[in-house]
């Protein structure tokens, strides 16, 4: 009787037991790499610039009950807040901190304030965050684009 020789699975032609989230080849391990170095890109790009589009949309859906480009309402006209002292814009009755804030607005300041108000400058009025980074670029892009116009 002649044996067979039964190659299990997990293991590779050694016999050696693989787990088969570990790369067994070179090519698998040049995969494995490729893959690794691919997922860091997303976080690495999430400060990048964001989507004018996409933020006109998000902006129509959520900011727009206050806010408006052009004129105050609950909340004050975004038209040239890029480079504007926080707390500055004529004619709308900011609170305190803000008054008093020292801070200037770009791309950096408004990504931490959407975040969230009331850790960057708190005692601000205005109750509302944007958690997701992406969202917070492409609203960020958009008034860029449309508040200096």
């Amino acid at each position: 009787m002649v044996k067979r020789s039964v190659v299990q699975p997990n293991t590779d032609w050694t016999g050696k037991y693989r787990p088969t989230s570990e790369p067994t080849t070179i090519m698998d391990k040049a995969i494995a790499s490729a893959i690794f170095i691919a997922s860091l890109l997303p976080a690495a790009h999430a400060g990048a610039a964001g989507d004018a589009q996409r933020g006109q949309v998000l902006y129509q859906s959520r900011c727009a009950a206050c806010h408006s480009i052009d004129y105050n309402g609950v909340g004050p006209a975004h038209k040239g807040v890029f480079g504007r002292k926080v707390g500055s814009a004529p004619n709308f009755a900011y609170s305190p901190a803000l008054q008093q804030s020292s801070v200037v607005w770009n791309e950096k300041t408004l990504d931490r304030w959407l975040a969230n108000p009331e850790k960057f400058l708190p005692g601000q009025k205005m109750g509302f965050t944007v958690a997701n980074a992406k969202e917070r670029a492409d609203l960020i892009a958009y008034l860029k684009q449309a508040a200096s116009q």
